[in-house]
């Protein structure tokens, strides 16, 4: 379960008189990997800012609230998860937005060979954001995260079935859309 530095954090944060300084601990520990992961799913570095910021103060809001059923990293991820959910929801540009980073980047890319790692790279995260809501959050979570389909399910309130029945058709999305613009 819990590591015991996170259980510690957690009982700070659960004191009146430590709850900011366990909530800064917290935030120092788990900051970059919560951004990675939000900036995966937004792209934009200002969105994943804002995003990164409503996490922590859910965070922050809602630490009483936290029983320890599931693991700390789980629990933020789902809060950051959400918040990216309801980013999209809110704000439909989310799409006119990557398609115009995508196609700006793909303009600055026609140059090169089309085996530079860049490119390579570049066509992967296009293939990424074709991918629906859902299956773009599994496919962020199990490959780049490397989360388990148990806490991915944790994360986002679903069977492990249906975790890897979308990280599975991600999969042959991501590798279709590769195939069909190699």
């Amino acid at each position: 379960m819990n590591n015991p530095v996170d259980i510690q954090i957690l009982s700070m944060m659960k004191d009146p008189s430590f709850r900011d300084e366990g909530f800064l601990k917290l935030m120092n520990s788990y900051k970059e990997p919560i951004y990675s992961h939000i900036r995966r799913l937004v792209v934009s570095h200002e969105d994943a800012e804002d995003i990164l910021q409503e996490t922590f103060i859910n965070v922050y809001r809602f630490a009483d609230s936290f029983k320890g059923e599931s693991n700390v990293f789980t629990w933020l991820y789902r809060i950051a998860t959400n918040e990216c959910i309801k980013h999209y929801r809110k704000n439909n540009k989310w799409i006119n937005k990557a398609v115009k980073i995508t196609e700006r980047m793909d303009n600055e890319l026609s140059g090169f060979d089309t085996e530079n790692s860049d490119t390579i790279l570049f066509k992967f995260q296009q293939a990424i954001l074709q991918l629906s809501e859902k299956q773009r959050i599994v496919f962020n979570l199990r490959y780049y995260d490397e989360l388990s389909y148990e806490d991915i399910g944790k994360i986002l309130n679903s069977s492990v079935n249906t975790v890897k029945t979308n990280y599975h058709y991600a999969s042959v999305k991501v590798k279709q859309y590769l195939i069909d613009h190699a």
